[in-house]
């Protein structure tokens, strides 16, 4: 009778370990797939060490994060951390029927250059020569005299705004070549922005700004 009472007492302490190590396999389960579910919904955090997806830089005394992608030379700005100017490549649907124009973007101390806006009024205006060129509606062109290097140049500017947008193309210098556009403007305190691109994205000079401002705000530059 001792015998039997001791076997029952055997399984059913065996049966009590099994339900444990079962019941603890879950908990380690569920806690596993809590910190899975935490890291899934996490937000990426850039700039983490060994993180090479984005490069810090300061331009000015403002401390940019660029991603890597964006940069044109991306060799040139990693030799350290400071630089004179950073230049980006990006592209934006500013093209005729919503279709990508390359941007290039050369961010860099204000005190190096002076915005477009205010070039129109200081310089350009007292280049203009008599006639318009058609063009994008909204804006204006006006061929330059070919006076103070600027031969074969039009600037395009915004006749109603009080902060107008302005940006001056220059035809193709040599065959083969490709018209080029150039607009600078103020960004955060200290920095400004030389945009450089194809006629073809005057098309959509109303949505320039807000569609690059985001990328602009990302970095750190606005």
């Amino acid at each position: 009778m001792g015998e039997r009472q001791g076997t029952i007492d055997t399984g059913t302490a065996s049966i009590g370990f099994n339900l444990g190590a079962i019941m603890a396999a879950i908990a380690l389960l569920g806690l596993a797939g809590a910190h899975l579910l935490q890291g899934a919904l996490r937000p990426e955090v850039s700039g983490t060490a060994g993180d090479t997806s984005h490069l810090a830089v300061s331009v000015g005394g403002t401390a940019l994060a660029i991603p890597v992608a964006w940069l044109a030379d991306a060799a040139a700005v990693q030799s350290s951390g400071f630089a004179k100017d950073v230049r980006l490549e990006v592209r934006l649907p500013l093209a005729t029927g919503g279709r990508a124009a390359r941007i290039d973007v050369t961010i860099l101390q204000r005190s190096r250059v002076r915005s477009s806006a205010s070039l129109l009024d200081g310089v350009y205006l007292h280049q203009f020569q008599s006639q318009e060129v058609a063009g994008p509606p909204g804006l204006i062109g006006k061929p330059l005299r070919a006076a103070e290097g600027y031969q074969n140049e039009t600037v395009w500017y915004d006749p109603l705004a009080s902060d107008p947008f302005v940006a001056k193309c220059a035809a193709p210098a040599a065959n083969g070549a490709e018209a080029q556009c150039l607009r600078t403007v103020n960004l955060a305190p200290g920095l400004a922005a030389i945009y450089s691109f194809s006629p073809a994205a005057l098309a959509g000079w109303r949505q320039f700004d807000a569609e690059i401002a985001p990328l602009l705000k990302q970095i750190g530059a606005l």
